[in-house]
């Protein structure tokens, strides 16, 4: 993976782009069929006789854990899914986890995040619609701390009250981590100092790729950009340069969404790993 510098290579897509906050202002207009992908649910099953932390989870209590699919927290809700039905439906709750009478607790949907399995369980279908496998373009989103320069750094004295002496001691060791981590955030900056491909409310740099450095799920572990700066988050967008589809993750979406040709999003339907409905280009995303 590398950074593109020449935005051409996104002329194509973004007069396509329609409204924000639609299936069609997120992929683009004019493709044959819209699939979504709806993100699949971390949960865990407490034992009820442990009490609560401040009403979080606490992970000696975990007993048993697996991934759910939507359709299994609507069994238990008495919900209906369809196409655009959104987490919150789903689930009945406002709460950030959802938490039913026998001890489990499924946490939402990710967002802005494919998860890397589904993603590589993607790529054969996606590279029988497309001629140019081996040229990519991915638009990663600006915004996350660890590619924008941004990230914090927070320190802080455990156990009793210190001495001067290991006060000051602890005070120069701070201070030699801010200036390490300082480094580190301007040399991130610096790699990535590149155009940014401009979108309503959202700025991107483009990454030349190819389908196979997603196919094996465990690239998060080895992903890098620019000098080496660490990849660890699926593609806002990702298109091939015959542009026969596109697959988008808003980073405010709980669902991935493709866009492409019939066969595609039929390929997409039927394959029991994904949770998928068929969308209209008009919606919106919930």
């Amino acid at each position: 993976m590398e950074l593109i510098t020449d935005l051409r290579r996104a002329d194509w897509l973004v007069p396509r782009l329609q409204a924000f906050g639609t299936v069609a202002g997120t992929v683009g207009a004019d493709f044959e069929g819209y699939v979504r992908i709806l993100h699949p649910l971390s949960a865990f099953r407490e034992d009820p006789s442990r009490p609560e932390r401040h009403g979080e989870p606490d992970d000696d209590a975990v007993v048993e854990s697996g991934t759910w699919r939507w359709s299994d927290v609507a069994v238990r809700t008495g919900r209906t899914i369809e196409a655009g039905t959104s987490w919150r439906t789903v689930s009945g709750s406002r709460e950030d986890d959802v938490l039913f009478d026998d001890g489990w607790r499924v946490e939402p949907p990710a967002e802005g995040w494919l998860e890397p399995g589904l993603l590589a369980a993607l790529t054969p279908h996606l590279a029988a619609s497309t001629a140019t496998p081996s040229d990519l373009v991915a638009a990663i989103w600006d915004g996350w701390s660890d590619l924008s320069g941004g990230a914090t750094l927070a320190s802080a004295w455990e156990g009793g009250t210190p001495s001067r002496a290991e006060r000051v001691a602890a005070e120069s060791e701070s201070a030699q981590l801010r200036a390490a981590h300082e480094a580190s955030l301007r040399a991130v900056r610096h790699a990535l100092a590149a155009p940014r491909l401009h979108l309503p409310y959202r700025e991107h740099f483009l990454v030349r790729t190819t389908l196979a450095d997603w196919a094996d799920p465990t690239w998060t572990e080895r992903a890098a950009i620019a000098d080496g700066v660490p990849l660890a988050h699926t593609p806002q967008l990702l298109w091939p340069e015959d542009h026969a589809w596109v697959l988008g993750t808003e980073i405010d979406s709980d669902s991935t969404l493709v866009a492409g040709p019939r066969r595609l999003v039929d390929a997409v339907l039927t394959d029991g790993r994904f949770e998928a409905y068929e969308v209209d280009p008009a919606s919106g995303l919930r």
